[in-house]
């Protein structure tokens, strides 16, 4: 279980007891019916969870739908290749999301075939962070946690911190912690948190955004043209050769992509730097001059 910060409520705001009431009645009023809400498998909210890390909602639905349909328990991706875990990756982005939980799911096959049920024993799994570790205990087992998401951030932001820029995180978490752990929110605290997600997405529909004042704001560079989409490329192009294809050729084609989109060639120097990344990280392997998924 995540350790509880000391709860602690600022004075002159709303006290704490009408908060968390006012958040409940949110939580009614714009409650969205996901298909990963009120599920108790910890595996299939570990996935949502991973995918929903620096994606949008409405993109992940019919990707974690069908990467269960492939791979519908912590044995199925421990048995399955990693390109296959890639090849079904696809279209999500920041595809090192899929290589720790397919590290992931190899440790626990390893023990047992089943995610570990404490906050702590999450949080030692690779690729799963605090947050990430409250979210599974709170969204899989009912157990209340602090779970600082950017929703959940959002919320506190824009409630309790109206007029500062540049707020931390060490000072939401005890907030977060005190709401949490109040009786009519750790009753719930699935629906407790569902109520803090869908009311900070509410914010962002409406031209809020809150996040901006938080310290650890910072805008997403673009994609085309840039290192990530050059290495998502890559990862495509390599994954379309099951018997491996030579690095030259996958350089070459990478070159005549970017001529094509009227951006200049790929520099050999970060072509061989994107490659020995993606090699170290488990993404394909090298025999010889091929790359091979």
């Amino acid at each position: 279980m995540a350790k509880v910060v000391e709860p602690a409520w600022p004075a002159g705001i709303e006290p704490l007891d009408c908060f968390v009431h006012r958040m409940l009645q949110h939580a009614r009023e714009l409650y969205r019916d996901l298909p990963w809400r009120h599920i108790d498998d910890p595996y299939a909210v570990l996935v949502s969870e991973i995918m929903l890390q620096q994606t949008q909602v409405a993109r992940v639905g019919r990707f974690w739908e069908r990467f269960l349909d492939a791979f519908p328990t912590v044995d199925a991706l421990a048995a399955a290749a990693v390109s296959d875990v890639l090849e079904q990756w696809q279209g999500l982005g920041y595809n090192r999301r899929a290589l720790a939980l397919k590290r992931t799911a190899d440790q626990c096959a390893a023990s047992g075939g089943q995610l570990p049920n404490t906050y702590q024993e999450l949080l030692a799994l690779p690729g799963i962070g605090p947050a990430t570790a409250a979210g599974v205990m709170a969204f899989a087992h009912q157990v209340p946690g602090v779970y600082v998401e950017t929703n959940v951030r959002a919320v506190f932001l824009h409630e309790l911190f109206p007029d500062r820029d540049g707020v931390p995180d060490r000072e939401l978490e005890p907030l977060v912690a005190a709401a949490a752990f109040h009786p009519a929110a750790a009753a719930d605290p699935r629906q407790w948190y569902y109520g803090l997600l869908d009311y900070g997405a509410h914010l962002k529909a409406t031209g809020v955004n809150p996040t901006r004042r938080s310290a650890s704001y910072s805008r997403q560079s673009a994609f085309e043209g840039s290192r990530r989409q050059k290495r998502s490329w890559i990862v495509r192009r390599v994954l379309a050769a099951p018997e491996g294809v030579p690095a030259t050729a996958v350089r070459s084609e990478l070159n005549r992509a970017e001529v094509a989109a009227s951006r200049e060639g790929v520099d050999g120097d970060l072509f061989v730097s994107i490659v020995n990344d993606l090699v170290s990280e488990g993404f394909f392997r090298r025999d010889g001059d091929l790359l091979v998924p």
